[in-house]
């Protein structure tokens, strides 16, 4: 994909949606639920819609499966059971990504269920589900701990929770981190979403309420065609935690212009290809399968 197959709606410049001009000021935390209503996360999800296919394929998901995707965005892994016959729930916290994924299930003559819910109090009762999804989304709710109870709580004893999430060491942790620099958003201490890509923080935040936890080390794969700076422009315009980025430095123009030079210097530093493209982007996740306990 490049940036001339994107809608031109997409990209910098464009109007801002109701969601958008609903956040907070400049400088300001945004609310739960608000960050990712930021942009368009459907656009950057569409880049990514092979590592929804791995997460269902890695969980074993068949057709006699009820599954649930938590933080399901716009439904990679929701949509990827669905196709192959599981009764599927599509859960999030932001109802535009929520109504991104119901137009491309809807599209594909594919059905399932979308519900706005939080990751940290899920709206199911205990043990509702074979199989419980998260494909890079619940890592981002900011109580770990009571994720990860709601995670395994809504799965069935023997059932299986299946999660990747972004890691530390890989390029999206590089990324998140180089926005962290920029606008810092966490408290000193406080847990960052790519904790989630560490084995043994995944394996304290479930503790003994599963009996068996794998983890696996893989590689998501982003085609993107376009040169380093039409990738910035549409992770600017897209990508939330960057469009947030942005909002926080406000209007000071040697603020933008060094967190331009560092994300352009990080997209050229990732690419991956011969110059003037094709390209691609390689981003580590960690697999994680679990199996809750009775």
């Amino acid at each position: 994909m490049t940036v001339d197959d994107l809608d031109s709606h997409t990209l910098v410049g464009r109007p801002a949606s109701a969601a958008n001009a609903a956040a907070q000021a400049p400088g300001q935390p945004a609310p739960d639920g608000r960050t990712w209503a930021r942009g368009d996360y459907s656009v950057i999800a569409r880049l990514l819609v092979g590592l929804g296919g791995d997460l269902v394929r890695a969980a074993g998901v068949a057709p006699v499966n009820r599954v649930l995707d938590v933080a399901a965005g716009s439904g990679n892994a929701a949509i990827a059971a669905a196709e192959l016959g599981a009764d599927v729930t599509a859960s999030d916290l932001t109802p535009t990504l929520i109504e991104r994924g119901r137009q491309a299930a809807a599209e594909r003559g594919i059905s399932l269920e979308w519900l706005e819910a939080d990751a940290e109090l899920l709206p199911f009762a205990d043990d509702d589900f074979d199989v419980v999804l998260s494909c890079i989304g619940a890592m981002f709710a900011p109580d770990q701990a009571a994720t990860a109870r709601e995670l395994v709580r809504v799965c069935r004893p023997g059932g299986t929770v299946a999660l990747a999430n972004w890691t530390a060491g890989g390029a999206m942790g590089r990324l998140f981190a180089l926005l962290e620099r920029h606008a810092p958003t966490r408290a000193q201490g406080a847990p960052a979403p790519t904790d989630w890509g560490d084995p043994d923080h995944v394996r304290a935040l479930f503790g003994d309420r599963v009996t068996r936890l794998e983890t696996h080390r893989r590689t998501a794969r982003l085609d993107f065609a376009g040169s380093p700076a039409e990738w910035c422009a549409l992770y600017r315009a897209c990508f939330a935690p960057v469009v947030e980025t942005y909002e926080r430095l406000g209007t000071d123009p040697k603020l933008l212009a060094a967190l331009d030079d560092d994300l352009l210097r990080f997209a050229a530093g990732e690419y991956l290809g011969p110059l003037g493209g094709p390209g691609r982007y390689e981003f580590e996740y960690l697999l994680v399968l679990a199996e809750p306990a009775a």
